[in-house]
């Protein structure tokens, strides 16, 4: 430190650019130091700080200085190359000028050849387009030309067959709508094709033309089946004719979907009425000015004639106006009018038919089918319906995408003028055309795949389709049983949808379709039978379960056919003795078929097999002799109506269990409660009533249940009669608007009213409180043409049926259920008094029940009821009160003669009445026991309980015995029955089909056979004039002879002229009438016309029967008026007038011996021989031959009546000897005064009475229903 000078000048001066190496690396550890820091330091020493200082700013230094210094030598050097380059620039940039200049100069030169080059190549472009364009337009007409070429030459053909094909189709619009599918084919196919063609110049017609291809396309269809037309083929075409006719259209549409379709289609436009409500004229008036569409809804078969110009069209004022009655109405030429019926066939008159185009929307079998089918599969696979109706849909839109194209393209083409080869819209519009349209052939192949996949699938369910439409059918013709059993098509889908809800689940399709058709039918089944009375539900049982096999082809139909007709060979003989000769030639008829062949000899040749089998108590359930027990069930049916007829009923019930299950024959009641739940404002529900039942009851019950009743102001009961109608109107106004019950009794008898009723419900079927409900009962009417009640009311109703209890068990408990313990305690004579009033509640219940047992029962029909049975009691206990002693005969006079006796029309029912009141009303009943049936006394003295267990433990099991009758009257009554049913049923099977398919002849067919059969047996009429020239005098016998011929002239003169008649308009050389119709009917069905029964006599049989009994008669006749010789013995039923042959005998007799008719009698001696034996007739009087005794029979051994034998109905009686006497002669000791009748329908036939001597009471074959009958 002495040199400081030297140090600090070293110090300045240091070569700080260049610090070596080690001294840096002898620094660093103290750099590196905290402590160094110069402010550190400086507190230690100022020198050292400063040292330190500048020690570290010396080494940052140099480290900046490493950093910069080469960066400094760059610039130097970057610079030095920036002054030489600018200099190269400058002489650059004077070069590049010069460059420009010229560049300039070539620019405008090329700028000049371009332009040059682009006007050559956009006119190379525009040819070549052109060119293009060409070749585009002829190749996309060149495909165009096949097509139109083919089109130009179906044209041309189409210019020949034209006239024909548009005569074809005008005719199917003006004539086909009123007739079924069946018809419009056979019209088209049949008649009108074949007649066109065979004229002399025969008019061509398009080869399988289809009449709706011209009025109508797939487009207006689709559009139709959205509004809610069936999707079809015959409501298509209905549809179809309906738009085109030029007539006003009447649509015949009892089920209502027609005009369901109309008021879809038309809307709020739509003016709807019907002929007599309130002002309907006012609102035609109004749309023929307007031109809108009216539709008049419901007409009958007449229509106000106030409307008659406007149905002709009779315009005036050269087409302006319309003269409606006084008034002359301004006509719109846009004015439409609809009319529609819900009759199902309706008969207009001829003018009717005329101004309008008959349409006949009536559902199809077929048609309904497939309806069903849709809401079955929509139902089970919504999603295939859906891809169906798309699909559809999207080729309804192909279609018309492609004639929306094709017309724009033909448009196009036909407007072009000049060179159109410019036209590109028009080249693409033809190649979008040849695209679309071979996108959609691609398309319309796929949806054809997808079209019969679908459908494959849907078919799957047809079964289920197929049985419901069936079933409504079926439910259709219960009508013809009796017109109150009417059901719509509407109610009938609901029962059908529910059904399907409630079937049983399961995986496999064949399995859930089997279970979709087992519950459709049972729940058909269901609601159909609540509503039929019991003796019509096995007829409907039998028919569904006949239609149901015949449709699976189980069962054959011509063995079908028999079973139903049940032709008979007539006039043979029984060779065996349990059998009746009609059953004989049952079994002849049957033995002619392939399948009972040699049933006749193996019945004969084994007939104690055969008697063992027929006589068993129950046949139906025992094995057929021999190999006849291998036979179908239908086939053993057949020979069960031979050989038993009484027990096919039973055999009909096996055989329904059999084929379609126990359930089908049990007869469970449905609960009021359930049906009410199928109730609603729109579905009433309807009571056929039956006498002594009283099905409000339930609906009351019912009612307290769910609160409605007279005490909440909320149940309305109103019985209908004079002046009621405005209390229900007023009734139904309020419950429909605050949800009450109204009960409507007894609305047969309100007839004037009924449509009024209808038009009120159907008006609160739609908006009305939904706890509103109307509940109706009706009695059912004696008669179809009695029949009042409206096809609307009842086809909306769930019809349910009450019927009383049967049997004498039920009717004996019922008739004392009138009474209490405090009625048999109120009269002062207790026991006297009880046991009267039993004997009235046992008489009762035997007048009552012995109705079953038809004319043998009682001649006509009464209706006893329990008001006169509690009238009686109530003047029984009178007079028993003011009588010391029972006033037998006053009490029995009352009953007999005014209680009961009053509704008693036929006196033989009066002897009956009274003959029974003798019997059980008797002072024997007091003093001892009086049996009033075989094994039952009146009880003895006890109280109400005591007697209704009397009858549990004592009354006799239910027979014919209780009422008096024979066991055979079971018999005849079952055989009636079983006739009935068959007769019925017979009657049901569908025109078209049904037990008539397959049996080889159409219905016609049949007819004409029995009409050229009948018309070549009919013997020429009686020659009057020639035989009245026979004879001088004229007899009492020979004046009857007269008057038979003449009769038989009228009848066969009729039968002649309408079979004549018959024969030519099946020839179509007349217009079929509807007697004529009536008259075909008959001859098919087996039964005696009406025109013929009106001039015949009274007969039961069936027509081939009646016919072969004519000739018989005609026979007899002729034989007698050959020489007027009375017969040796006399048919007496071969006479229209019976009594005329018996008066005669009274009449020759007085004549003989002078003495006073009024003063004679007829006596009747029945011989012990058969007409066969007597070989001249007697000197007076005269045989007769030819009856049968019902109830009993005739003891030839001992000459008195006896007891019947079992199973022998109808015995025939020996030759009768009928003479004259005098009155006061006649013996009247031990006889039975047997009335006669002309058949079994007894009644109005009565003919006579004969005297006939009987060792028991006469009393026995009163109560026993004896007559002798002219004819069974």
């Amino acid at each position: 430190m002495a040199k400081v000078d030297q140090f600090l000048d070293s110090l300045i001066n240091f070569d700080k650019e260049n610090i070596h190496e080690n001294c840096l690396k002898a620094v660093a550890p103290y750099l590196a130091d905290p402590d160094v820091n110069p402010d550190f330091v400086s507190g230690k020493s100022l020198a050292a700080g400063g040292l330190c200082s500048w020690v570290v700013n010396i080494i940052r230094f140099y480290e900046v200085y490493c950093d910069v210094e080469p960066k400094r030598l760059a610039l130097h050097t970057a610079n030095t190359e920036l002054a030489a380059a600018q200099d190269k620039l400058a002489s650059i940039k004077k070069k590049l000028q010069e460059l420009e200049e010229t560049l300039q100069d070539l620019t405008s030169q090329f700028e000049q050849a371009t332009g040059e080059k682009l006007r050559c190549q956009q006119e190379a472009d525009t040819t070549n387009r052109t060119i293009s364009l060409a070749n585009r337009l002829v190749g996309g007409l060149a495909s165009e030309n096949v097509r139109w070429a083919d089109s130009v030459a179906e044209f041309r053909e189409q210019e020949k067959t034209l006239p024909g094909d548009i005569l074809l189709i005008t005719a199917f619009v003006s004539y086909v709508g009123c007739f079924t599918k069946r018809y419009r084919l056979e019209l088209m196919d049949s008649m009108w094709l074949p007649f066109l063609n065979g004229q002399k110049n025969p008019i061509l017609v398009t080869k399988d033309l289809n009449p709706l291809s011209m009025l109508t396309d797939d487009a207006d269809i689709a559009a139709w089946n959205n509004e809610g037309l069936p999707s079809d083929k015959m409501s298509t075409e209905n549809a179809t004719i309906l738009t085109n006719s030029q007539r006003w259209p009447l649509m015949i549409d009892p089920q209502l979907q027609g005009i369901k379709w109309i008021k879809s289609k038309y809307g709020e436009s739509l003016r709807a009425i019907r002929i007599g409500q309130r002002g309907y004229l006012d609102v035609i008036e109004q749309a023929l000015g307007a031109g809108d569409t009216v539709l008049i809804e419901n007409i009958g078969e007449y229509v106000d004639p106030v409307l008659d110009p406007l149905l002709g069209r009779n315009t005036i004022k050269k087409g302006r106006a319309i003269k409606m009655g006084d008034k002359e109405v301004e006509y719109n030429a846009e004015f439409k009018l609809i009319l529609h019926t819900k009759l199902a066939n309706p008969h207009y008159k001829p003018e009717m038919q005329a101004q309008t185009t008959l349409i006949n929307f009536t559902v199809t079998r077929d048609g309904l089918e497939d309806q069903l089918l849709a809401a079955v599969v929509s139902k089970e696979r919504p999603d295939l319906e859906k891809l169906k109706s798309d699909l559809t849909k999207q080729q309804n839109d192909f279609k018309i995408v492609l004639k929306s194209l094709e017309d724009s393209l033909l448009s196009r083409l036909s407007a072009a003028e000049g060179n159109f080869l410019g036209d590109t819209a028009l080249v693409e519009n033809l190649e979008t055309t040849k695209k679309t349209a071979a996108e959609i052939e691609e398309k319309v192949a796929e949806a054809k795949t997808t079209e019969v996949e679908i459908n494959t699938a849907r078919e799957l369910y047809r079964p289920a389709a197929a049985r419901a439409s069936l079933l409504y059918f079926i439910l259709n013709d219960l009508n013809k049983i009796n017109p109150i059993y009417q059901f719509s098509l509407k109610a009938f889908s609901v029962v059908f949808q529910k059904a399907i809800e409630k079937a049983e689940p399961s995986d496999d399709i064949k399995q859930r379709v089997a279970n979709l058709i087992d519950c459709i039918t049972y729940s058909v089944f269901v609601y159909t039978t609540r509503g039929l009375f019991e003796s019509d539900k096995l007829i409907f049982t039998a028919q569904l379960a006949f239609q149901v096999l015949l449709m699976n082809k189980e069962i054959n139909p011509v063995e079908l056919d028999f079973l139903l007709r049940f032709p008979i060979v007539v006039n043979v003989t029984s060779p065996v003795d349990f059998l009746s000769n009609g059953s004989w030639g049952g079994i002849k008829a049957m033995s002619a078929m392939e399948e009972f062949r040699n049933l006749d000899r193996d019945i004969e040749g084994s007939a104690k097999r055969w008697k063992k089998f027929a006589e068993s108590e129950c046949p139906e359930k025992e094995k057929f002799p021999q190999e006849w027990k291998n036979k179908s069930s239908l086939q053993k049916m057949c020979m069960m109506r031979a050989l038993r007829p009484d027990r096919m009923t039973y055999a009909i019930t096996l055989f329904i269990e059999e084929k379609l299950g126990t359930k089908y024959v049990e007869g469970r009641q449905v609960e009021f409660a359930k049906s009410f739940e199928e109730s609603g404002p729109g579905t009433p529900m309807f009571f056929i009533l039956s006498p002594g039942v009283d099905p409000l009851k339930d609906v009351e019950a019912l009612g307290r249940k769910m609160a409605f009743t007279f005490d909440n102001k909320n149940f309305h009961n109103v019985s209908l009669g004079q002046g009621q109608e405005i209390v229900a109107e007023q009734a139904m106004d309020v419950a429909s608007i605050q949800g009450h019950w109204v009960i409507l009794q007894n609305v047969h008898l309100v007839a004037k009213w009924l449509p009024t009723l209808e038009k009120y419900l159907e008006k609160y079927s739609e908006g009305s409180n939904e706890s509103f409900r109307v509940f109706m009962s009706a009695e059912p009417a004696g008669t179809p043409d009695a029949h009042i009640i409206p096809q609307g009311i009842l086809e909306s109703s769930i019809k349910i049926t009450n019927e009383p209890p049967t049997g004498m068990f039920a009717n004996l408990h019922k008739a004392l259920d009138n009474f209490t313990q405090d009625t048999l305690e109120m009269c002062a004579r207790e026991a006297e008094f009880k046991s009267i009033l039993f004997s009235l509640c046992y008489f009762h219940a035997v007048v009552a029940e012995r109705r079953k047992f038809g004319p043998q029962g009682w001649n006509r029909g009464y209706p006893f009821n329990t008001g006169d049975l509690t009238i009686s009691v109530n003047v029984l206990y009178n007079y028993l009160e003011a009588n010391a002693k029972v006033p037998w005969e006053d009490l029995r006079y009352l009953f007999g003669e005014i209680m009961y006796g009053g509704h008693i029309t036929d006196d033989w029912d009066r002897r009956l009445c009274k003959t029974y009141l003798e019997e059980y009303m008797h002072p024997d009943q007091l003093e001892g026991e009086l049996y009033i049936a075989p094994g039952f006394a009146i009880p003895p003295n006890s109280d109400y309980k005591g007697y209704h267990q009397y009858i549990d433990e004592m009354l006799p099991a239910e027979s014919p015995y209780l009422y008096g009758l024979h066991p055979n009257a079971e018999i005849g009554f079952l055989t009636t029955l079983s006739e009935n049913l068959f007769k019925t049923v017979l009657e049901m099977q569908p025109r078209d089909s049904g037990a008539g398919a397959g049996v080889g002849a159409t219905r016609e067919e049949k007819v004409k056979a029995t009409l050229d059969e009948f018309l070549d047996k009919l013997p020429d009429e009686f020659n009057i004039v020639e035989i009245m020239s026979k004879v001088e005098e004229r007899t009492p016998y020979i004046v009857v002879a007269f008057q038979e011929c003449e009769r038989m002239n009228t009848l066969t003169s009729e039968i002649r002229r309408s079979l004549k008649e018959l024969d030519l308009g099946l020839k179509g050389e007349l217009t079929i009438t509807t007697d004529m119709e009536d008259l075909s009917t008959s001859l098919f069905f087996d039964q005696v016309p009406a025109s013929w029964t009106k001039r015949a006599y009274p007969s039961m049989q069936s027509l081939g029967a009646w016919y072969s009994d004519l000739l018989l008669r005609i026979k007899e006749l002729e034989s007698w008026t050959t020489d007027f010789q009375l017969p040796i013995s006399v048919w007496l039923a071969g006479f229209f007038n019976p009594q005329s042959f018996l008066t005669a005998i009274m009449q020759s007799m007085a004549r003989r011996n002078e003495w006073p008719l009024d003063r004679m009698c007829l006596q009747c001696d029945v011989t012990k021989k058969n007409k066969d034996d007597f070989t001249a007739p007697p000197r007076e009087g005269s045989y007769v031959h030819g009856l049968f005794m019902e109830g009993a029979r005739w003891d030839t051994q001992t000459g008195l009546i006896t007891d019947s034998r079992l199973k022998e109905l109808f015995p025939a009686m020996p030759v009768m000897f009928i003479r004259a006497i005098p009155v006061d002669k006649l013996d009247v000791r031990n006889i039975y005064e047997c009335p006669v009748y002309k058949t079994r329908q007894r009644g109005p036939t009565y003919v006579w009475t004969f005297n006939l001597k009987t060792k028991e009471k006469a009393a026995k074959w009163t109560l026993a229903g004896v007559a002798l009958l002219l004819q069974i």
